[in-house]
């Protein structure tokens, strides 16, 4: 796969806490210079990522419930919503994993299905944090998102136990098939490992070292 290829595939992200206004512009300026297909960012940077990626060929991805994903339905639904309204073309939601992991699976159906209802028509990821879950939960969860009709499901935040396996991402594929997309997330760093993501069956790659995995891939 070559450079402009993979760019297309890229989440170029930046969800740190301390990010400044200049890292965001930085982000964004690196998106377009290396035709990079999306930003991911924090919500409240949806705003000003979409006017100035306005009219540049770069998608503006805004994470909900980020990074535990322990918000309400209602209040995920309502940071959705807004992003949207302020420019967000996509969505990136963590699920209630406290919710999966005690055995409630129609919590979490619901809650996907409502922030999806909430954005009609905008594609929505719903993040599993895979790190903190068994195989069989990862199995229930890829079949909920699907159910509850997510676009994507994505591996991690970065910020849980762990970050993109590409064990996981063979599971995801697995159980999704053809139907939605996955994105390998967490710890993504070279263009050796977004390679093996991507023949694991991932279709997206979020990383924050974007940059530095277009300049590892060939031209060609």
């Amino acid at each position: 796969m070559n450079r402009m290829q993979l760019a297309r595939l890229l989440d170029h992200t930046l969800v740190a806490a301390n990010a400044t206004q200049a890292d965001i512009t930085a982000l964004c300026d690196e998106a377009v210079a290396h035709g990079i297909g999306c930003v991911a960012v924090n919500s409240v940077w949806a705003p000003y990522c979409a006017r100035s990626l306005s009219g540049k060929g770069v998608t503006v991805c805004a994470c909900v419930g980020f990074p535990l994903g322990a918000a309400t339905a209602r209040v995920k639904t309502e940071e959705a919503r807004e992003a949207v309204r302020y420019g967000a073309a996509e969505i990136e939601m963590v699920i209630s994993i406290g919710a999966l992991r005690s055995g409630f699976p129609d919590f979490v159906e619901k809650e996907i299905a409502m922030v999806v209802k909430g954005v009609p028509g905008v594609p929505v990821k719903a993040i599993l944090e895979t790190g903190f879950l068994t195989d069989a939960e990862k199995d229930q969860a890829c079949r909920i998102a699907v159910k509850a009709g997510a676009a994507f499901v994505s591996t991690a935040t970065g910020y849980g136990r762990s970050g993109a396996t590409v064990d996981d991402v063979r599971i995801m594929r697995r159980v999704v098939g053809n139907r939605i997309g996955v994105k390998a997330a967490g710890g993504i760093r070279s263009y050796a490992e977004a390679l093996h993501f991507l023949q694991a069956g991932a279709t997206r790659i979020g990383s924050s070292a974007g940059v530095a995995i277009l300049d590892e891939a060939p031209e060609r």
